[in-house]
C-alpha cells in the first residue's frame, strides 16, 4: 500500500509539473510572439522613416544640383576623393566625410572642389532643418550628392537623345538599366563621420596622374581596369580627355570602348549598371553602416483619451 501510495503521489506531482510547464511555455510563446510582432512593427516604422528621409534628401540635392549643373564634375570628384582615402591594411579612411576639413580640402588633389563643398554645406542646412532623426552625416551627404549628380547626367543624356524634349527625356530615363542597382546604394544610408582629416598621400591628382598610377590606386582598394574605365566621369572635369588617356592602356582601353558604345544606346544599360555598382562599392569602403540612423521615436497615442 505504501509503495502504491508513493507511486500515485509521484504521478500526481509529475502531472502537476507537466501542466505548470505547459502553461508557462504557452505564456512564454505568447509573450514571445507579441515581442516578435512588436519588433517587426518597429523595424517597419524605422524603414519607412529612413525611406522618407532619404526621399527628402534626394529632392533637396536634386534641386541644388539642377541650379548648379556646372558643379557636377566637382561633386563627383569630391565623393571619389573622400572614398579613395581608404587603406585596406589599416582599414582606415574611406567615405567618412573627412574631406570636409579645410586641411584636407586644400590638398592638391582636391583643388577646385571647394565650391562643391560649399553647395553641400548649404544643402545640409536645409536637410538638417527637416530631419527628425538628427543631422545628416557629411559622409552620407557627399555620397548621396554623387548619386544625385550621376542621375542628373543620365537624365540630361536622355533628354539630349530626345532632341531636347524634357517630357520624352524623362520617359526615356525610366527605361535606363538601373532598375535595381540604386536600391543597393540606398541601403548604405547611415555612414559615420570621422572627427579628423584622413592621412595625406592616399589620393592621386587625377588630372596629372598616369594611367598606371590610377590603376595602382584602384587596385589597392580592390578594383580593376573595368571599374577605372567606368569611373572616368569622376576623374576630373573633362571626361573626354580622361577617356582618351585611359584608352592608351591595353588593360583599360577595351572597357573604355565598351562604355562609349553603351552610352550611344538608348538605355545605356551596361554603362549605367556598372557605374552604379562601382559607386556603391566605393561609397561603403570601410564603413559600418548604422541602419537605425535618422530614425526617431514615434509618439504613443493614449486611446483612452480619444473621443469616439
Amino acid at each position: 500500500m505504501e509503495n502504491g501510495s508513493a507511486d500515485g503521489e509521484e504521478l500526481s506531482r509529475r502531472d502537476v509539473l507537466k501542466f505548470v510547464g505547459v502553461s508557462v511555455g504557452i505564456e512564454l510563446m505568447a509573450s514571445s510572439g507579441s515581442f516578435v510582432e512588436s519588433a517587426r512593427a518597429a523595424d517597419l516604422i524605422q524603414r519607412r522613416q529612413r525611406s522618407e528621409f532619404l526621399s527628402s534628401v534626394k529632392s533637396t540635392l536634386f534641386t541644388a544640383i539642377k541650379g548648379n549643373p556646372e558643379l557636377i564634375p566637382s561633386l563627383l570628384t569630391l565623393a571619389l576623393n573622400d572614398a579613395m582615402t581608404y587603406d585596406k591594411a589599416s582599414k582606415s579612411g574611406g567615405p567618412n566625410g573627412s574631406i570636409r576639413f579645410s586641411s584636407e580640402l586644400s590638398r592638391p588633389e582636391n583643388k577646385g572642389l571647394s565650391a562643391a563643398m560649399n553647395l553641400l554645406e548649404e544643402a545640409k542646412k536645409e536637410i538638417d532643418s527637416y530631419s527628425k532623426g538628427g543631422p545628416i552625416s557629411y559622409a552620407d551627404l557627399i555620397q548621396d550628392a554623387a548619386q544625385s549628380a550621376v542621375k542628373a547626367t543620365f537624365l540630361a543624356s536622355a533628354i539630349r537623345k530626345c532632341g531636347g524634349n524634357e517630357e520624352k527625356g524623362n520617359l526615356l530615363y525610366t527605361a535606363y538599366g538601373s532598375s535595381g542597382q540604386w536600391g543597393l546604394f540606398d541601403k548604405q544610408l547611415g555612414r559615420s563621420d570621422t572627427m579628423e582629416p584622413d592621412p595625406e598621400g592616399r589620393v592621386p591628382q587625377w588630372e596629372n596622374a598616369s594611367v598606371k598610377e590610377m590603376k595602382d590606386k584602384f587596385s589597392s582598394i580592390g578594383l580593376g581596369p573595368r571599374q577605372l574605365a567606368v569611373m572616368s566621369l569622376f576623374l576630373g572635369p573633362d571626361q573626354t580627355a580622361t577617356e582618351t588617356l585611359l584608352a592608351t592602356d591595353p588593360d583599360v582601353s577595351p572597357w573604355v570602348q565598351k562604355y562609349q558604345r553603351s552610352r550611344e544606346t538608348v538605355s545605356e544599360t551596361d554603362y549605367e549598371v556598372d557605374l552604379i555598382t562601382t559607386l556603391t562599392k566605393l561609397s561603403s569602403l570601410g564603413q559600418q553602416i548604422n541602419y537605425e540612423a535618422y530614425t526617431y521615436p514615434v509618439p504613443k497615442v493614449d486611446f483612452r483619451k480619444l473621443k469616439l
